[in-house]
């Protein structure tokens, strides 16, 4: 079936308006008169000629009345009473007294005029016509679930209206609420990228409860810690997901997680995707069989208002190092700061395409592959799969297929990709895209100009942390504010007082000086509020500054004479070499520019005359290019010369390995304490989030063959 001749398609689902909620959202917004129309394209009041530097600048000298214009995005039940309260900083409180709720501002407001367009466009490139045949219970599965897919040779898609998205978000808070489910409740989601884990998160914001979702690459032991800290009184998950073509035992996990837990669920709510046959506990409920009781019913759930201050959800921190941090966002403050985000930083519009490539189990899957997107009226890609499978022109494809306009992911898939035959770029129109955003990681400038070379479009790299929830730093499109400068994820965003400061004494550092970045506080709406019952942890963690009014993002950090920041490295990423401070990202900028290079990694590791020496483990497009001790001699020095020109000798590499590939989590970060650990004949510790495990033996054989 050619899927491009078949994207316009409407849905086939047969499902009708429900013309009574849409109704009510026009009533809704018409009660209020602080709430705009319900149109999701309503933009603050500013005047249409001002600058970004104007906006940012009152956005810091003008809080108040900055975020309350910009609280006029989305709909409040009931008006806050106060804009600001930091009379106890550094706790900040955010429209204190509104009352509004999350999913009914990412789904029911929209009935009225957006009804039958698409709020998501789910595809996996896991599953297809070819995986039916191994796995045939997978199509009954869909069936059970209300799933009217349409299966490709190499994908699978469906497309779901705002009416589709309301009738499933109903039908699956009504399943909670039968099970016991409320306000103020914790869920576990422990699910891949599909449309269920979306239902999930909606319904639990619809009816109050705080989810929690976990990456589906952490381990039992991960699963049961979260368990314990948010006391989930249900955990969601499936029968099992799928990887790279290999099943991964969702279930188990589950099983095993709850077995070690000490708090333990009451419910295990599964969603069978008929993959893997399982034994069911006594626990268990069955998602499609409970939905099917509520979608006989026609159930609607009403949508509990909640103080703007209220937890709506809890993200945990990996955790490298003590225990698990669960970093908790409010409600009204995240949907006012995601829907202000969309329009100022990505110039993003209602009706056009938003495709973040990120799992939910990460921060940028929450707040742009599910609730951004919806929040103002977009239709949101969620995608399952890898960026190379079933070929390396699968993300181009989709984006031709499905007219992408904006597009943010990891730099790490990017380079990926640059490693495979060009012609996968030239094969797609792709010339619906009008931006590519990239985060999670550095963006070195040869992908960045790679990526220029081909797609044509800006490639804005950009810098936010889970504990933000959307961008400290950016560039924006929208205004032409500055130019893009490669190498920088650009300036901060209005709302974020931030600048680089001393680490010793706290003072400002001025244009080329390197010090920690740090933003003043009060933090924007969006952010953290606090760590999840620890409220002490969460000033000792982030605001141990000096007067402990400045959020440390443990980011070192430089700004140019033009008020550009540059990230260096985490603060356990940065090198100490003779007393002079080298962030590794700037060794591996250096690195980058040779033409041979895919990827690369440096480490610190400990020498007793120096403190520390950067290591280096270049991953080159073709290995066979070191399978001689000449060639490989030749670009050893090449990377040396490359590493000296641009730093200077005090940043010379110690060694240079070359591995075939490096430890990545399976969101695509670079494992760089484990490389680390290994360099210095160390244990790697937790490796639960692993995606590539025969990386680990790559590493060690390429310091053997050194």
């Amino acid at each position: 079936m050619n899927e491009q001749a078949n994207s316009q398609t409407s849905n086939q689902s047969g499902h009708q308006t429900i013309h009574q909620t849409s109704n009510q959202a026009v009533n809704h917004n018409n009660n209020q008169s602080f709430n705009q129309s319900s149109s999701q394209n309503s933009q603050a009041s500013f005047d249409s000629k001002q600058t970004f530097a104007d906006i940012y600048q009152f956005s810091i000298d003008n809080r108040e009345q900055f975020w309350a214009e910009q609280a006029k995005r989305i709909y409040w039940h009931k008006e806050p009473e106060q804009i600001l309260d930091d009379s106890n900083l550094p706790f900040a409180k955010w429209f204190v007294g509104g009352e509004t709720n999350l999913c009914y501002n990412c789904v029911d407001r929209h009935l009225a005029e957006r009804a039958e367009q698409d709020a998501f466009i789910w595809l996996s490139s896991e599953i297809n016509q070819e995986l039916i045949e191994t796995f045939p219970t997978v199509v009954d599965a869909f069936k059970d679930l209300g799933n009217n897919v349409e299966l490709y040779t190499d994908y699978t898609k469906r497309r779901l209206t705002y009416n589709d998205l309301y009738k499933e978000v109903n039908y699956f808070a009504d399943v909670l609420q039968r099970h016991g489910i409320g306000k103020g409740d914790r869920v576990i989601i422990y699910m891949p990228m599909i449309l269920e884990a979306a239902y999930a998160m909606l319904a639990c914001a619809r009816i109050g409860a705080v989810h929690s979702v976990v990456f589906g690459g952490f381990a039992a032991h991960n699963l049961a810690i979260r368990m314990d800290d948010a006391e989930a009184k249900m955990v969601i998950t499936v029968d099992a997901g799928l990887r790279g073509g290999k099943v991964v035992n969702y279930k188990s996990l589950v099983n095993q997680g709850v077995e070690q837990a000490t708090v333990k669920p009451e419910h295990v709510l599964v969603v069978n995707r008929g993959v893997l046959p399982f034994e069911k506990k006594a626990i268990d409920v069955d998602y499609a069989t409970q939905r099917r009781i509520s979608c006989e019913a026609n159930a609607i759930v009403e949508p509990v208002w909640l103080e703007s201050n209220t937890p709506s959800y809890l993200l945990y921190t990996s955790g490298t190092t003590g225990t698990p941090k669960g970093v908790q966002r409010d409600t009204g403050g995240h949907a006012v700061a995601l829907t202000t985000s969309i329009d100022y930083i990505y110039d993003g519009k209602a009706g056009e395409t938003f495709w973040a490539i990120s799992d939910i189990g990460w921060a940028v899957g929450h707040s742009y592959t599910i609730y951004a997107p919806l929040l103002a009226g977009m239709t949101s890609v969620m995608y399952e799969g890898l960026p190379h499978r079933p070929n390396p022109g699968i993300w181009w494809r989709i984006i031709e297929a499905n007219k992408v306009n904006i597009l943010f992911t990891a730099p790490t898939g990017v380079r990926m990709l640059k490693k495979q035959d060009e012609t996968w770029m030239t094969r797609y129109d792709v010339s619906s895209l009008k931006s590519f955003f990239l985060a999670g990681e550095p963006l070195d400038e040869s992908t960045a100009n790679w990526l220029t070379k081909h797609l044509g479009v800006p490639i804005l790299d950009h810098y936010w942390q889970t504990e933000s929830g959307w961008p400290i730093l950016s560039n924006t499109p929208k205004f032409n504010h500055k130019p893009h400068k490669q190498g920088s994820p650009g300036y901060p965003m209005y709302g974020y007082d931030a600048h680089v400061i001393n680490e010793e004494t706290g003072e400002l550092c001025k244009a080329g000086e390197k010090g920690l970045l740090a933003i003043r506080a009060p933090l924007p709406p969006g952010c953290l509020t606090t760590v999840w019952r620890n409220d002490e942890r969460f000033i000792s963690s982030y605001f141990g500054l000096f007067d402990g009014k400045q959020y440390s993002t443990s980011d070192y950090a430089v700004t140019d004479e033009d008020g550009y920041f540059y990230i260096l490295g985490r603060t356990d990423d940065v090198i100490n070499v003779a007393g002079h401070r080298i962030g590794t990202q700037e060794i591996e900028e250096a690195i980058s520019t040779h033409p041979e290079m895919a990827e690369c990694a440096v480490v610190g590791i400990q020498d007793e005359l120096k403190g520390e020496l950067p290591i280096a483990f270049c991953v080159l497009k073709d290995h066979e290019q070191v399978a001689t001790t000449e060639n490989r001699f030749r670009i050893e020095q090449q990377v040396i010369g490359a590493v000296v020109k641009s730093l200077g000798g005090i940043a010379r590499p110690a060694a240079i390995y070359f591995p075939q590939a490096l430890p990545k989590t399976r969101s695509g970060k670079i494992l760089r304490r484990a490389i680390r650990a290994l360099a210095e004949g160390n244990e790697t510790g937790d490796m639960s989030t692993l995606d590539n495990p025969t990386a680990i033996d790559a590493i060690k054989q390429s310091m053997k063959d050194y």
